[in-house]
């Protein structure tokens, strides 16, 4: 199964760069611990495939709204208004 997946480079707080990439996890079952072995599988394909992954996250939709789960200060960034555009796709 593909998977797309933004993968993106933004500056940090402390002034360096971090890269990241996003999932779209319409794959996913939604409990906690099917995410994260999910995000953690997808993370590492992603490495493997070229990508620099220094934080991940899920992207889904809930009640007509974007959501995320990862990365507690990826999450965060993402919440303030981030729309993924997927970039890359993987094999799940």
């Amino acid at each position: 199964m593909k998977i797309n997946l933004a993968h993106l480079r933004e500056r940090s707080t402390s002034g360096g760069w971090i890269n990241f990439a996003v999932f779209d996890a319409r794959c996913s079952s939604g409990s906690s611990t099917d995410n994260a072995n999910l995000l953690s599988q997808l993370a590492a394909k992603a490495r493997m495939s070229g990508l620099q992954v220094d934080q991940s996250a899920l992207a889904y939709s809930q009640g007509g709204q974007i959501r995320f789960y990862g990365d507690k200060n990826l999450v965060s960034y993402l919440s303030q208004n981030f729309v993924p555009q997927w970039t890359h796709t993987i094999e799940a």
